[in-house]
């Protein structure tokens, strides 16, 4: 078994039961572990598909994938998947952090979440010995606040690793986050309001024990490979000198950041003020990383003074800086920082809620919205101090907060006339922070992303700006941004290449500087497999068809894959200046790869080739 045990820890919140469950070696290696593991189990659990995803009959999944804690540079990440609250479809988020690795460490690959608590509870596990606690005297604090009292609740060796959700989880706020200690977070699709739902506030693991790789002397060479490649990386040296938000001033110029809700191509000086050297120079206090990466992508920061003075913590990623910075035009990086360490202590996905925000106010300035709707907050573009008051109130869902608590879709639809062009989301996942008028295929990926909008669920905005060449799976490079040609293509690749990658536990930021022949020798040392390239190719694109048809079966068609109004509206000014992307080309042509018939659905031949005939009778 190597790095993967196949052992999952099953809880009923409802009845209180805990027990263990062994999975098979064959669906560990045909759906590897993380999402496309969690993907399968759904499907093997039978949940309803019917169900609401805030009640008893949704399952929550907490999954590591066989490279997480395994040594290899750039492994600590898990997933967190259910039935979406904000889309009603397939939910996942990705993490970094400590807790994977921790959760491999007490022996358990991955936690199974059933039935809901009547009172706020706990899992705490110390290996192998697992118990749920009352938590009623931390509901209602933050996350910081409960990491922080969980910290010294369970204090000593090996360190106490947390996941917890913050008043907006608590609250069901549509796109709440679950947080990993203080600095990271599975923000997207919701699934903190599906904790809040199961009164599952926190979970504690404690792990004492080591992973041992299935063949130890290949795996020892394969990971000093790896780890040269990683340390002498292109991504790796900009991380490490720049953070995530390294491209904020260069993607600007490309017409790559997001501006004004989407409807200004370029804002310099805005994107100057937000940069990293910025940072560097006024507010960071140091670099950190998550378990056992050489990278050191995460920042931490302070502000000494002023209405945004914030004592050292987690500073924010470029999708923060962007999604409240400009996006709704707050120009000061003191401010930013600010809200992001609001959003984090509250437990809210920032790409969502900055979205949702940009959303009311291009709303507020057309009059859709007035000062009645919001209470006399003046929702402005560059407000900051309107933008942190509703914050507040949409994890208390006050007020209007309690609207855009459902997300701009909902939003948008409840408060009608016109507003829902003003929502920049795809199946109910707002967008985030790279502009597909700069880089086609985004569009197309945008379209066709299982959760909704996404940039990780491929790895095509990499290739599309030339960060990857991969000949080995067909990423030849050279991809000019601006044209729909040839696009269909390298999505149904990336697509594909990422849903391996998610379902491992190595980080993008690792695998960027390494190709597919080190991934297969990576899976194979580590968890005893005998995967080769193609095998990867094709699970990737079994987990994706997968997902697939559980979205088709709870009501995705043709008419879900669009690109909303103001993506496919050109800009005036900046590097994507007049130009869009032809979604309905590269349509077509995706949907003849990918082997989607008119309706949709994958073709039964499809699913049939790559071992899915039981989604095809469902189907």
């Amino acid at each position: 078994m190597g790095t993967q045990s196949g052992k999952l820890l099953e809880v009923d919140l409802s009845s209180g039961k805990i027990s263990t469950r062994q999975l098979n070696e064959k669906i560990l290696h045909d759906y590897i572990g993380g999402s496309g593991l969690a993907a399968r189990l759904f499907v093997e659990d039978a949940v309803p598909l019917t169900c609401d995803p805030l009640g008893p009959e949704n399952i929550l999944y907490i999954l590591t994938g066989p490279l997480t804690g395994s040594g290899l540079p750039a492994t600590p990440r898990f997933s967190v998947a259910a039935k979406s609250p904000l889309t009603g479809i397939w939910g996942e988020a990705n993490s970094g952090g400590y807790f994977g690795p921790a959760l491999k460490f007490a022996g358990w690959d991955g936690i199974v979440v059933r039935g809901q608590s009547k009172k706020p509870v706990m899992l705490v596990i110390e290996d192998q010995k697992v118990e749920l606690k009352d938590a009623s005297d931390l509901w209602g604090k933050d996350t910081y606040e409960t990491a922080d009292a969980l910290a010294q609740r369970f204090e000593g060796k090996p360190a106490a690793r947390m996941l917890s959700i913050g008043p907006a989880g608590e609250n069901l706020v549509k796109f709440a986050a679950v947080c990993d200690g203080k600095h990271d977070y599975a923000g997207r699709t919701g699934l903190g309001a599906v904790m809040g739902s199961k009164k599952l506030k926190a979970i504690v693991v404690r792990g004492s024990g080591k992973l041992t790789a299935a063949d130890p002397a290949a795996f020892a060479e394969v990971r000093k490979a790896v780890t040269e490649k990683v340390n002498e990386g292109m991504f790796t040296m900009a991380l490490k000198a720049m953070g995530t938000n390294a491209g904020m001033v260069m993607g600007m110029n490309m017409g790559d950041v997001p501006t004004k809700n989407w409807s200004l191509g370029e804002d310099q000086a805005c994107a100057s003020e937000l940069s990293s050297d910025v940072m560097n120079e006024k507010y960071l206090t140091k670099n950190s990383a998550c378990y056992g990466c050489p990278i050191g992508c995460k920042r931490n920061v302070k502000v000494d003074e002023g209405p945004y003075k914030m004592e050292p913590g987690a500073g924010p990623e470029y999708e923060t800086m962007a999604s409240f910075g400009t996006m709704c035009q707050i120009c000061n990086q003191a401010a930013v920082n600010k809200i992001n360490e609001l959003c984090n202590r509250l437990g809210v996905d920032t790409i969502s809620c900055g979205c949702t925000i940009a959303f009311a106010i291009d709303c507020y300035e057309a009059g859709i919205l007035t000062d009645k709707d919001t209470a006399g907050v003046k929702l402005t573009w560059g407000n900051a101090d309107a933008v942190i008051e509703m914050i507040k109130k949409i994890a208390k869902r006050e007020g209007l907060g309690n609207l855009l608590a459902e997300g701009s879709r909902a939003a948008g639809k409840k408060i009608g006339k016109n507003a829902s062009d003003f929502a920049v989301e795809v199946k109910g996942l707002e967008a985030p922070m790279h502009d597909p008028r700069a880089f086609h295929g985004l569009g197309l990926a945008y379209a066709m992303s299982i959760r909704g909008a996404c940039h990780l669920s491929h790895l095509d905005l990499f290739a599309e700006q030339g960060g990857v060449v991969l000949p080995e799976v067909g990423i030849e490079g050279g991809y000019m941004g601006q044209t729909s040609e040839g696009k269909a293509k390298l999505v149904w690749i990336t697509e594909n290449l990422a849903s391996v990658l998610q379902s491992t536990g190595m980080c993008y930021f690792g695998a960027a500087s390494v190709d597919f022949n080190d991934m297969a020798k990576m899976l194979n040392t580590a968890a005893g497999r005998n995967y080769t390239v193609e095998d990867l190719l094709k699970m990737g694109e079994r987990i994706w068809l997968l997902k697939r048809s559980l979205n088709n079966l709870m009501g995705i068609t043709i008419e879900d894959d669009r690109l909303p109004k103001k993506i496919l509206t050109p800009t005036k000014e900046g590097g994507n200046a007049g130009s869009v992307p032809d979604i309905e080309t590269m349509m077509k042509e995706y949907y003849e790869i990918r082997g989607l018939d008119l309706k949709g659905k994958p073709k039964k031949e499809k699913l049939a080739a790559v071992g899915l005939s039981d989604m095809a009778a469902k189907l």
